[in-house]
């Protein structure tokens, strides 16, 4: 990290040990807004994560959004330093893919038994 991230982080920090748990823990998302942010300057540096932490709290309203919100593994193909407000998510989740679990029938049909009795009766 260089030294305008470590600073922001022990900035942030500071709130979450601080006035965070004065307030209350009250953010839509998870991870919480100031985790988020966190994560998002490590990751992509103090101006690009800085604007993603803004955007996320902007969305954080009783009117926004909730739910699981994933900083991106890569910054958007249209941002740029000198258009700071592309780097950030102003609507939506970055939610993880859903998780399908489909049953496996062993060696037949699973809309009939294995003995022909198609009743489902013994």
């Amino acid at each position: 990290m260089n030294p305008g991230q470590w600073i922001a982080h022990l900035v942030i920090r500071g709130y979450q040990l601080t006035l965070s748990a004065l307030v209350g823990r009250q953010c839509r998302h998870w991870p919480s807004c100031s985790s988020y942010t966190d994560e998002a300057i490590k990751r992509h540096g103090l101006w690009a994560g800085g604007w993603m932490g803004v955007a996320r709290i902007c969305r954080c309203t009783p009117f926004g959004t909730s739910g699981i919100d994933l900083v991106p593994e890569a910054l958007p193909p249209a941002s740029a330093w000198y258009k700071p407000w592309t780097y950030g998510r102003w609507r939506g989740v970055n939610a993880p893919p859903a998780f399908v679990c489909e049953a496996v029938e062993p060696d037949g049909d699973a809309a009939s038994p294995p003995d022909g009795n198609q009743s489902g009766k013994p």
